[in-house]
């Protein structure tokens, strides 16, 4: 009797620790971060295909996207798909890409600067005929680093706020180029 007693009070203590870890588990995982696989090599040489990424949804309830960071979100023209992109225009900006060279300033001026991007390859330059597009208020304009492979805003236009799902932050495979993304 003491033996299937214990066998019962084990099978308890398992299934309340499924409870409880499940419990602490799925709302981290829909609410703060989720896994994301890179597929294609429109991030190239940054993040390759079949990398492992963990996607940081928290820090968006709290500020806005900025600029330079690779974010997640859900494909404009389907959003059953999820790409992974870098923000280049911000809300209220105007983005030109012309001679190969991407340009940001304000939607209200006729000035503009030419876009540092440190994390390209040297010689990188952004394909595509002369491009000026101007954001709303809720709409981010994304491009991917390998910028002769990468369907982005080039193609398909302004992203809007309310597709992303968050910036890049751990890359957990391959083992070694693991850690935290800058």
């Amino acid at each position: 009797m003491e033996e299937k007693r214990s066998f019962a009070d084990s099978i308890k203590e398992f299934v309340k620790f499924l409870v409880i870890a499940s419990a602490i588990a799925l709302p981290v995982r829909y609410f703060v971060a989720q896994p994301f696989i890179v597929k294609g090599a429109s991030m190239q040489p940054n993040f390759e295909n079949s990398e492992y990424l963990i996607i940081d949804e928290l820090s968006y309830f709290f500020r806005e996207p900025e600029r330079g960071e690779v974010v997640v979100f859900r494909y404009p023209l389907d959003t059953r798909q999820y790409f992974i992109k870098r923000i280049i225009g911000l809300p209220g900006e105007r983005v030109e890409i012309k001679g190969g060279k991407v340009f940001t300033g304000n939607a209200d001026s006729k000035e503009s600067v030419l876009l540092e991007e440190p994390y390209l390859s040297k010689g990188t330059e952004t394909t595509g005929d002369y491009i000026i597009i101007t954001l709303g208020s809720g709409d981010y304009f994304v491009l991917g680093d390998n910028r002769t492979q990468s369907s982005d805003g080039r193609v398909w236009g302004a992203l809007p706020r309310r597709l992303i799902i968050g910036r890049a932050l751990l890359r957990a495979w391959p083992v070694s180029k693991a850690g935290l993304l800058e």
